[in-house]
């Protein structure tokens, strides 16, 4: 059994791959103290990042789970969503408010996608 990960921590890997599955730790935006929209376009950006690494893409995005500080910044943060996921591409997702470890982060996301074969 091959277990791939990268950018390993003491606390966490930012990816691991396993038998054609890639799972990303949750990403949060590059600046938190940016307004909600800012903070999901830089956090999917971040996503963009790590699928590429990983030998996957946004088009191969299996499962998102979006934890939202505030539930009032759904509409906001389901434009930018809604725009970043390819057309006849969305994954199952979930989102839930949910209190985040910094208080200043609006959104985080945790991704599970396909290796692109």
């Amino acid at each position: 059994m091959s277990i791939t990960r990268l950018d390993v921590g003491t606390r966490m890997s930012s990816v691991v791959i396993h038998q054609g599955t890639v799972y990303l730790c949750g990403q949060v935006a590059k600046d938190k103290y940016q307004g909600i929209t800012e903070q999901t376009v830089t956090m999917l950006e971040e996503v963009d990042t790590l699928l590429v690494q990983a030998g996957s893409s946004r088009e191969h995005v299996l499962s998102a789970s979006i934890y939202l500080k505030d539930m009032g910044d759904y509409d906001a943060m389901n434009a930018v969503w809604d725009a970043w996921v390819p057309k006849g591409h969305a994954p199952a997702r979930a989102c839930v408010q949910a209190a985040i470890a910094e208080p200043e982060y609006l959104v985080e996301v945790s991704v599970i996608a396909a290796v692109a074969v």
